[in-house]
């Protein structure tokens, strides 16, 4: 059951004998979000000693730890304590990735069917998808795959009946009410309706993905041509992806 601390409501799930799962409210919500990832800042602030690796996702952060050094119970007690200190108020401010996507009919295999879906022309589609930036609430499926909310539902489209044997890197795709990036070839049943240049997941990086949860990416839209200079650029690792801040409120 879950305890409301006045902070926030939560509770801790057991998850083997290396890791503790804070699960806070059941919700898909800024909120909600804001309060894990405002706890995972706090322990990579917070020096509790023993503690390996956090991995929030959409509700809830899991705690891998060091068994040897810190034990369950006295873990619970610094995070719960942690809880009950934080504002749960976000950053304060957060990063913005602006992404150039190119939304050329080479790339964007599945327009027509979003476009019949929403009524709406492609030039409506992309203005409506690049007009507001997208949180990041979790990356999971593959490695740099962020999923995004704040998609407007007026080009919100169902997946593709039948999933694609592989999806390239870098496409830009709708799939129900969330839209996002695929870092790397694979699979996939999402609607495509573009392709960025830029590599959000990149092993010669010294951090391989480009953002985190909690940071937000904003997408603008780039021509043909434009897409073959940045990609050019990017190869002589002479291109800048724009960074901003937005106020986390």
């Amino acid at each position: 059951m879950l305890k409301n601390s006045g902070k926030a409501e939560y509770e801790f799930l057991p998850n083997a004998d290396t890791a503790v799962t804070v699960q806070f409210r059941r919700e898909i919500c800024k909120e909600v979000n804001r309060q894990v990832t405002a706890l995972a800042d706090m322990i990579e602030s917070g020096g509790v000693p023993g503690i390996i690796e956090t991995v929030p996702t959409f509700t809830s952060l899991t705690v891998f730890y060091d068994c040897s050094v810190i034990r369950a119970d006295r873990l619970r007690e610094e995070l719960a304590r942690m809880i009950e200190s934080s504002s749960s108020a976000g950053k304060g401010s957060a990063k913005v990735y602006h992404i150039p996507v190119c939304y050329d009919e080479k790339f964007a295999l599945d327009m027509q069917n979003v476009c019949e879906h929403t009524g709406l022309t492609a030039d409506e589609i992309i203005k409506i998808h690049t007009s507001e930036p997208y949180l990041i609430y979790m990356l999971g499926f593959l490695p740099g795959f962020a999923y995004l909310g704040g998609l407007d539902e007026k080009i919100a489209t169902p997946r593709l009946k039948s999933p694609r044997l592989e999806i390239f890197e870098g496409a830009v795709g709708i799939g129900g009410n969330q839209t996002g990036i695929y870092p790397i070839a694979s699979p996939g049943g999402w609607q495509l309706i573009g392709k960025t240049p830029v590599k959000v997941f990149d092993l010669k990086r010294e951090k391989p993905i480009l953002y985190e949860a909690g940071d937000y990416i904003s997408f603008y839209p780039v021509t043909l041509e434009e897409y073959e200079r940045i990609e050019k650029q990017i190869k002589e690792n002479s291109f800048e992806i724009k960074i901003t801040e937005v106020r986390d409120a």
